[in-house]
């Protein structure tokens, strides 16, 4: 369940333990980005709880579905698969949903905190990890060192920091994972989780077409609601490692492309 990259700190007995703040330290000398460090340090502890729970029989189903999605996608990086496996890990914690209460590995943990005994920092960078989804965005230029993306539908704009380095250029789409700042009361740097999906060989009104058709398929009282569902969690549970598979075009070191739009399997090269 780990972050292809991601640091795996032991114990004595060679298992894996909850990163301390010194591991962060470490990352942060390293090069990695403070607010990367801080949200990559949170995705280890839900690894580390996934790896606990998951014997039990009660997430046998869960169990079953991730595996299954496992051996199909193989996720890693192109060219072996274009599901990479910071979006794999990602989908397996915080969105793929199981049993009669349809919860999530991430929302488990949560309700499991008197046993993780998380700080009240760490549970916020938690809940934001649980809440976070895929989100389509159009580049629409740049703030300094970060990438300023406006998200389709809601026109909601964020500046970004991309920690695979792809800056990309104006009018491109992204597909990816979008995490708020630390402390929304200073100015706002979001991180961008996965890499970028760039999407290309459709237009801007092509995705908002999609989107607006397929979200009426989705639960949610408001637009900004079904929009949450339809991204997060798909009309199915694999709806949409499916479409990276099915939809890779090239790649390069620090992005992924792909081509076709979700329900028009014409668009998608890999489809049969």
């Amino acid at each position: 369940m780990s972050r292809k990259g991601e640091p795996r700190p032991m114990n004595d007995e060679g298992k894996p333990r909850p990163m301390s703040d010194k591991d962060i330290e470490k990352l942060i000398k390293d090069g990695i980005d403070p607010l990367h460090a801080a949200y990559s340090s949170i995705q280890h502890t839900s690894s580390e709880f996934a790896e606990r729970v998951l014997n039990f029989p009660e997430m046998r189903p869960f169990v079953r579905v991730a595996g299954d999605a496992e051996d199909e996608y193989m996720p890693s990086f192109p060219p072996m698969s274009p599901v990479t496996t910071s979006y794999f890990t990602c989908w397996q914690l915080y969105d793929l949903r199981c049993g009669k209460d349809e919860e999530t590995i991430g929302g488990c943990q949560r309700e499991c905190n008197d046993f993780v005994r998380l700080t009240r920092d760490q549970m916020g960078l938690l809940k934001s990890l649980c809440e976070s989804r895929m989100g389509i965005y159009e580049h629409v230029g740049f703030n300094g060192n970060l990438v300023r993306l406006q998200e389709l539908i809601t026109g909601d704009e964020f500046s970004c920091l991309c920690p695979s380095g792809y800056r990309g250029t104006p009018r491109e789409l992204w597909y990816v994972r979008r995490l708020p700042p630390l402390n929304p009361d200073q100015p706002e740097t979001h991180l961008l989780f996965t890499t970028p999906y760039v999407l290309i060989g459709s237009t801007k009104d092509d995705w908002d077409q999609f989107l607006k058709r397929t979200m009426v398929k989705a639960t949610g009282q408001t637009e900004r609601g079904r929009l949450h569902q339809l991204l997060k969690y798909g009309l199915s549970n694999n709806y949409w490692n499916e479409f990276i598979f099915l939809a890779y075009h090239h790649y390069q070191e620090r992005a992924i492309f792909l081509t076709g739009i979700p329900d028009l399997k014409a668009t998608l090269p890999h489809a049969n």
